[in-house]
């Protein structure tokens, strides 16, 4: 079988022709900041629906959660006039994981085509091959030789049309099924008639919003009205799954299939070197399906825990066993990342909670794996950290700082009011903000110790009763949640004895 002689700069000097790993993490974090005020300064200039007056804090949070894809409310939905929506529409789009990535690709492409050095990286790379009595045909482990010297620039080109393409037709397609849905089903159309939202406007930012994981949905109680159409709830669980724990597997299907046949040898390329291409959500074969069976195995022990404890719920009344499991279905598919939801949290037995609160603190593409695969690699990016890789903190133990901040600046309200600031509700708003998620426990007038006749219950999320202290601390643990495979690795010099 042929074998691939690189004769590229190697080693160190090889993984030096892209830019450092905290060179792209400060273009995220200017990338993230600069579209969240753009959406601040959008959302101001257009008038709201309602004559509710919007605090330009809430405004700025409202923002923040639509580019982190977060969808922690600070304000009412339905409070939103439709150009508003459709800003927090293109926030979402443009904050998105996926689209994010892309355009990562598309940059990192740019300079290789235009030959631009890089930390005295040459733009004459090439590879070569040459054939080799080597018997290896492993796919993942072996060697593959290619003739074009050009291969690692068209492999790019084709992986950015190909992403292009998914995202154009997962949103076609959810867009097409659930406008189809809506003009059928007439329980459904009323709802949004008697919300006084359009089902154009419904169904794009609905789509949009589930594709990209961020959950916000263009009605108060979020899908809570929706919950006797499972049709419709069944329409959007695919696109929870395909825009994010899904993605590497079915991205890996997409780029098989659809690739023509002149893009063949590209399309190898790209699926069996990826440690080559050093794409985050583009993984080897073993890898991708490992995870899918994790993603498989962790909906299976939701939908038995929330089966088990909340089968027989108030929540649940009046719907029959075929609604029931899918309301649990989506309930649970939507704690790892998206965070729409059909149940009024609060209500949820606390065991839940915190099962919620574990598949939330788990990073997307968290999988069972049981293969040694690039250890030395690892090893060697370990020996490049500084000093100040090794003395940042894990991820959990920032989360842990967060929550105490968070206590401190709602001090008062949780004296006060200690049912609704209960420490649980209080690190369920923490871990979900931070896994940009936007699951919450909300706040409710009837959980008041001290009732003053002046509480309006409100369709937002527990941190729309903060103070603005807390709220601007929340909006840090977005962006923090929003960057964390910058520091995955983190806290590992710390050793616990």
């Amino acid at each position: 079988m042929g074998k691939m002689i690189d004769h590229r700069n190697s080693g160190e000097e090889h993984r030096s022709c892209y830019p450092r790993k905290i060179s792209a993490f400060y273009v995220h974090v200017t990338y993230l900041i600069a579209l969240s005020f753009l959406g601040f300064f959008a959302l101001q200039l257009l008038s709201p629906k309602t004559d509710t007056h919007i605090r330009k804090i809430d405004l700025l949070f409202t923002a923040v959660s639509a580019a982190t894809v977060s969808s922690m409310s600070a304000v009412e939905m339905e409070a939103f006039s439709d150009p508003q929506l459709m800003v927090l529409a293109v926030l979402m789009f443009l904050g998105g994981e996926i689209f994010v990535s892309m355009i990562g690709l598309i940059v990192r492409n740019l300079k290789n085509d235009v030959g631009e050095e890089i930390d005295g990286c040459a733009d004459d790379d090439y590879i070569k091959y040459e054939t080799s009595d080597s018997d290896s045909d492993d796919p993942e482990f072996g060697y593959f030789f290619y003739e074009n010297p050009y291969l690692e620039n068209d492999a790019l080109d084709h992986l950015i049309s190909s992403i292009w393409r998914y995202i154009i037709v997962v949103h076609l397609l959810g867009v097409s099924f659930l406008f189809f849905y809506l003009s059928l089903n007439h329980s459904a159309a009323e709802v949004l008639k008697s919300k006084g939202l359009k089902t154009s406007t419904f169904t794009v930012f609905t789509v949009i919003s589930t594709f990209s994981n961020c959950g916000f949905v263009p009605t108060n109680e979020n899908l809570i009205a929706f919950r006797e159409n499972s049709c419709l709830l069944l329409i959007l669980i695919p696109q929870v799954l395909l825009g994010n724990t899904l993605f590497p597997f079915c991205l890996r299907i997409f780029i098989r299939f659809h690739s023509s046949r002149n893009k063949r040898e590209e399309a190898e390329y790209l699926l069996n070197d990826t440690n080559k291409i050093d794409f985050f959500h583009l993984l080897p074969s073993v890898h991708s399906l490992f995870l899918a069976a994790t993603v498989l195995c962790f909906t299976l022990i939701g939908v038995l825990l929330f089966a088990a404890f909340e089968w027989n719920s108030p929540e649940f009344a009046g719907l029959n066993t075929y609604r029931k499991a899918v309301c649990v279905l989506f309930e649970v598919v939507n704690a790892r990342y998206s965070g729409e939801t059909v149940v009024d949290l609060s209500t949820v037995t606390p065991a839940l909670l915190v099962f919620f609160i574990a598949m939330m603190y788990l990073p997307p593409y968290t999988s069972f794996l049981p293969i040694k695969n690039g250890g030395s690699e690892e090893a060697k990016e370990k020996q490049r950290n500084g000093i100040t890789e090794h003395l940042v903190f894990s991820q959990l133990s920032y989360l842990a700082i967060f929550v105490i901040i968070i206590c401190i600046t709602e001090k008062t309200s949780m004296e006060n009011d200690p049912l609704n600031f209960s420490v649980l509700n209080i690190t369920l708003e923490v871990i979900s903000a931070y896994g940009n998620v936007g699951f919450t426990t909300g706040y409710s007038c009837e959980r008041r110790l001290v009732q003053d006749g002046a509480c309006v219950n409100q369709w937002y999320g527990f941190v729309g009763a903060w103070s603005d202290e807390g709220k601007i601390v929340l909006m840090v643990v977005m962006f923090f949640g929003r960057l964390k495979p910058f520091n995955m690795s983190g806290g590992q010099a710390w050793k616990l004895l």
